[in-house]
């Protein structure tokens, strides 16, 4: 849905209203930052919804971790019947090498007929980590007993801990709506 309204001077200017499946500070931050080169619009509102994943609390492939993305992006769009529905989703994903942290992001545009979607970084977690994730433990949870700091889902998290936050939690999923906005203005023009 993109509003209409007009400014003091009585021209009309756009607003786009993207609603954002999650409450979680990083994750809000990333879609505003990537956004922020949208010239195409004079007014872009953010709305965050706490928007459920239909995952486990901890998933635990691509698919599923993916999964979780779609279903927050379509659950945000069409709550408040957004312009746009953007869902992120952080997982994990066993190797033969490990357990890697995976991350994957989803747009839904009811003017497109399917989901826009977009993975980003792995990085291979501690044994220490993966182990009690293996266990049926959840990666939050688990990242502030090991780091010793409270809400770190909320700022750097894992992949901050990790790169000593060359690469915060905030700027990997920006990275993952960048492509999703890419993907979506192609597709739009094209």
């Amino acid at each position: 849905m993109i509003v209409q309204q007009l400014n003091r001077s009585g021209s009309n200017r756009k607003t786009m209203i993207i609603a954002i499946g999650t409450e979680n500070k990083a994750k809000l931050s990333a879609v505003e930052q990537a956004f922020k080169h949208l010239a195409a619009y004079s007014s872009i509102k953010f709305e965050g919804i706490s928007a459920p994943s239909l995952v486990s609390e901890q998933p635990f492939d691509d698919e599923e971790t993916l999964l979780g993305a779609i279903n927050r992006a379509s659950f945000a769009q069409q709550s408040i019947n957004a312009s746009i529905g953007i869902g992120l989703e952080g997982g994990v994903v066993e190797t033969s090498n490990g357990l890697y942290i995976c991350n994957w992001g989803a747009l839904c545009d009811p003017l497109l007929p399917e989901p826009i979607t977009a993975g980003g970084a792995r990085l291979r977690l501690p044994d220490q980590v993966a182990e009690q994730l293996r266990e049926g433990r959840e990666l939050g949870p688990v990242m502030e007993e090991f780091s010793q700091k409270k809400e770190i889902r909320q700022r750097e998290g894992a992949v901050g801990l990790f790169t000593n936050e060359r690469v915060t939690r905030a700027a990997m999923f920006s990275h993952i709506v960048t492509l999703l906005i890419g993907q979506w203005e192609y597709k739009r023009t094209n």
